[in-house]
């Protein structure tokens, strides 16, 4: 599915590639506020990439290393290469198309947070549906098709997002009792699943933004404890990498 995203965005970038250099320099004139009545304070805009930028690669979570360590190759180093490319894949390839699509296809609206008022009104019937604003910048070139494939790639985005995030729980989980088939592990796990159930339930019935706030929240924790295990296993990380280096130089 994230490979059919991709190619549907490249066509529908290419669509509107006399487009591209002006979605560009609308993106830089608004990030950095050049534009008096779109632009946004540089820190909150920072504030803002980072936090969805850690939702679409996982970066800093301590997440993705959870992955990493079930993955079977010689060297840990090589799989910390593969983690760090695939930053610049899910949040500068995917996510920068994603705004290209919109922006080159005029179907977005930008909404005043603090009253509410629309101060660019493109979509008038989108609203700040930004779902929509995907689905409508596909319309634009497959008509009646955007809305059915976005809608249909959100389910599978979604669906292996939470497969995902279980399986980090219950890794957690069964590494904390030291995989002892104990009845208060599976105690635990039954525990965790019926957590999982009702949040499922609770962010498909409540409104998109109060999902993002715990979403933020919940990721503003993770990390913040994560940070200090970095902290303490850079020096590791970096010799790994470096006898990586070393070994593969003397290969070539």
């Amino acid at each position: 599915m994230a490979f059919g995203y991709i190619a549907l965005s490249i066509v529908v970038v290419a669509y509107h590639i006399k487009e591209v250099p002006a979605a560009f320099g609308s993106i830089f004139s608004g990030a950095f506020g050049l534009n008096p009545v779109c632009g946004g304070i540089i820190g909150s805009t920072i504030a803002m990439g980072v936090k969805r930028g850690i939702f679409s690669n996982e970066a800093g979570q301590g997440t993705g290393a959870i992955v990493s360590a079930a993955a079977d190759v010689p060297s840990p180093a090589q799989q910390g290469l593969a983690q760090s490319f695939s930053v610049y894949v899910d949040t500068l390839f995917i996510c920068t198309a994603t705004a290209l699509m919109i922006l080159t296809s005029g179907t977005y609206n930008i909404m005043d947070s603090s009253t509410g008022n629309m101060l660019v009104e493109n979509a008038p019937e989108l609203g700040n549906n930004y779902a929509g604003f995907t689905q409508s910048a596909v319309d634009t070139v497959f008509s009646g098709f955007g809305s059915q494939f976005v809608s249909v790639a959100m389910v599978f985005f979604a669906y292996s997002t939470i497969m995902a995030y279980y399986f980090y729980a219950e890794s957690s989980i069964i590494y904390l009792f030291k995989g002892k088939n104990t009845r208060r592990e599976k105690l635990v796990i039954r525990l965790f699943q019926a957590i999982m159930l009702a949040s499922v339930i609770i962010g498909a019935v409540r409104e998109a933004d109060v999902v993002w706030q715990f979403g933020d929240i919940g990721v503003g924790l993770m990390a913040w404890g994560t940070v200090i295990p970095i902290l303490i296993l850079c020096p590791k990380a970096i010799r790994s990498l470096k006898d990586y280096e070393n070994k593969k130089g003397q290969t070539d």
